[in-house]
């Protein structure tokens, strides 16, 4: 194949890639918005100065989101940054491409699970080589009065997502999950795990494409059944104060570990994007402990890897 050739290869797979991604994006945003009561996203179009931009979407104060953001990046350079060459260090120093889908919902019911879900897609190119590229993604579950059913739920949709591409794919990728989203200073997982990949391009463009679309597209059927189970439970202040302590779990994990936020802040995001994540309201309590037999105690059960499909079932 000529470089003319390998070149509008990549730029066709570019276009694809990206016209999937804002669809996605505009998919999610509506039907959120009929979920909360005829709140609406904030949109936020912006520039990147290195190349680039995005569209940040931001619902506040909806019946079911305390906050929610929806935010589609598509930036490019000249340098990778460190946070992207982590699994590919010859990749140092090469030309880059990326973009993708990120959300984080943060319910104020304290019976609705925080989740979160990004879809991604980039190229490295050096003058004279051929392109190299690579899908990430994934979604995970962070409640904080766990049930077991909508767990199940969870990671049926999840394994569901995954079973045309390979009868062992759900196990990998929920492994990768439970391994990824750790919080090494607490010992303990962020939430119930779910799904994550990264670096993938084995099998050829088209089964990778598809996966990121089977990920992308079951989220919806993954989170709203909880939702709705879950948005009417009656709480107080108790279940209020444990949510907003356990929120900074989140925080934590956001700020000290997450590949996605040292890349967007090493590659010159913007900033109010980047952090879009965080929750509008946390705490902290030094030295916390929920007593043992109460609701609360009860979580910490959860915080560590489980075959959720397996023993529960």
């Amino acid at each position: 194949m000529s470089d003319a050739d390998d070149s509008h290869a990549i730029q066709t797979a570019k276009s694809r890639v990206r016209s999937y991604l804002v669809d996605l994006q505009e998919r999610i945003t509506l039907t959120m918005e009929a979920h909360n009561g005829g709140a609406l996203f904030s949109r936020d179009v912006w520039a990147r100065p290195g190349g680039g931009g995005g569209d940040s979407r931001v619902l506040r104060n909806g019946s079911v989101l305390e906050q929610g953001g929806v935010g589609f990046s598509h930036v490019f350079g000249d340098h990778l940054p460190p946070a992207a060459t982590v699994a590919r260090p010859e990749l140092a120093g090469a030309s880059f491409e990326a973009m993708g889908v990120s959300l984080v919902f943060h319910p104020h019911n304290p019976y609705v699970p925080t989740t979160h879900m990004n879809v991604r897609f980039f190229v490295a190119e050096r003058p004279g080589q051929e392109a190299v590229w690579w899908f990430g993604g994934g979604f995970d579950l962070t409640p904080y009065y766990p049930f077991d059913q909508d767990i199940i739920h969870w990671h049926q949709i999840a394994r569901n997502a995954c079973q045309p591409f390979g009868d062992t794919i759900y196990a990998d990728y929920k492994a990768w999950c439970d391994r990824y989203f750790f919080l090494k200073h607490r010992q303990e997982t962020r939430g119930v795990g779910g799904l994550f990949f990264d670096d993938l391009n084995s099998g050829g463009f088209e089964r990778c494409f598809s996966l990121l679309q089977s990920v992308g597209n079951s989220f919806l059927d993954a989170y709203l059944p909880i939702v709705e189970r879950r948005c009417h439970e009656p709480f107080g202040e108790r279940e209020r104060q444990f949510q907003l302590y356990r929120r900074g779990r989140y925080v934590e994990f956001n700020l000290v570990f997450d590949r996605g936020t040292l890349f967007g802040l090493q590659s010159g995001g913007r900033t109010e994007s980047i952090l879009m994540s965080l929750p509008p309201l946390v705490r902290w309590e030094y030295g916390f402990e929920p007593a043992g037999s109460s609701a609360e105690a009860k979580l910490a059960d959860y915080l560590r890897p489980r075959d959720w499909l397996g023993e529960l079932t």
